[in-house]
């Protein structure tokens, strides 16, 4: 039986991506998107299919529909976008997963939550396995995003206890690929853009603040896998881990400083003329980010496979098209 799929935010980077493999697979998919952040120009190609249905809808009103599985991707996730309207932002984050819950409630729907490593603000532990609980300031100007997305992570860690849906989180650590928004203000496009219009790359403190690169590939492989999952696996699983909810961290443990990757963005662009310059370091950007990958690797038999070169190689291919 066809498999009735819908993706909330699936307009945007990751979930055009994720309707494209969703479809590859027989199923049916929805896409609900406001088109806060997400465009249209991402699924264009897709709207002719027989099994893909757009619905433009705000998840923080509710909704209706029969489907086996909810992936809830609906929140801005760039600074630059969620800083913009963060009441916006932060509702979305609760009102929008409360929506999609109630509703699995309802229909015995399987959920997927992309939470994010953000949820472990500027960590004191390194690297960020699960069982950390974060470094949080709950009233800067990134916390509308932080914060949302911890507090959507207890709903699902309450419906899922109290009322037993079938809820799977994923806490993202930084993904990157084709289908990026060209001026979302994360490091890789934003690097990417300056070098293609060769105007100077932007570094914010010293540069030697570290992050972990996931190619976009690899996270939707990991997300297809725990949802194939059945529930008794992903029961005896947790609880041998001692946790009650499901979720795991999912990255590339591949650390490189900002100014590591600034230098392989010119490395290659050799026909750009663009001149690292810094400038002063955001308030709460965190100092290390790494994930701890141990449990997606012993669930499901995961591990990233497109390193940070190639991955960047074929991020530049899809930019040049774009710029």
């Amino acid at each position: 039986m066809t498999k009735k799929s819908l993706i909330t935010g699936g307009a945007g980077f990751i979930g055009s991506h994720l309707s494209r493999r969703l479809l590859d697979a027989g199923h049916e998919v929805t896409v609900m998107d406001n088109l806060f952040t997400g465009t249209k120009a991402n699924i264009y190609d897709l709207l002719e299919n027989p099994r893909f249905t757009f619905i433009l809808h705000d998840v923080t009103q509710p909704f209706w529909g029969q489907f086996d599985e909810i992936y809830n991707l609906a929140c801005p996730a760039s600074p630059i976008h969620y800083q913009r309207n963060p009441v916006e932002t932060i509702k979305t984050s609760f009102l929008g997963m409360m929506n999609v819950l109630e509703l699995a409630l309802k229909t015995k729907a399987r959920v997927f939550h992309t939470s994010t490593s953000e949820i472990y603000g500027d960590p004191d532990v390194h690297p960020q396995p699960e069982s950390y609980w974060g470094n949080v300031n709950t009233i800067g100007t990134r916390s509308c995003y932080d914060e949302g997305k911890r507090a959507a992570e207890t709903l699902c860690a309450d419906y899922y206890r109290e009322y037993n849906v079938d809820v799977r989180m994923i806490r993202i650590f930084n993904t990157y690929g084709p289908n990026m928004h060209p001026q979302d203000g994360r490091v890789i496009s934003n690097f990417i853009m300056q070098a293609l219009r060769n105007k100077d790359i932007t570094l914010y403190g010293d540069g030697l603040q570290t992050r972990s690169f996931q190619y976009v590939d690899d996270l939707v492989n990991a997300v297809l896998l725990f949802m194939a999952l059945e529930p008794k696996k992903v029961k005896a699983f947790f609880a041998k881990q001692a946790m009650s909810v499901p979720v795991i961290n999912v990255g590339n443990p591949g650390e490189y400083t900002i100014k590591q990757l600034a230098q392989e963005t010119l490395r290659q662009l050799p026909e750009c003329k663009s001149q690292l310059v810094y400038e002063a370091l955001p308030k709460d950007d965190p100092k290390r980010r790494k994930p701890d990958i141990a449990l997606a690797q012993a669930l499901l038999g995961w591990t990233p496979e497109v390193p940070l070169r190639e991955g960047l190689s074929r991020t530049i291919a899809y930019f040049r098209g774009v710029k």
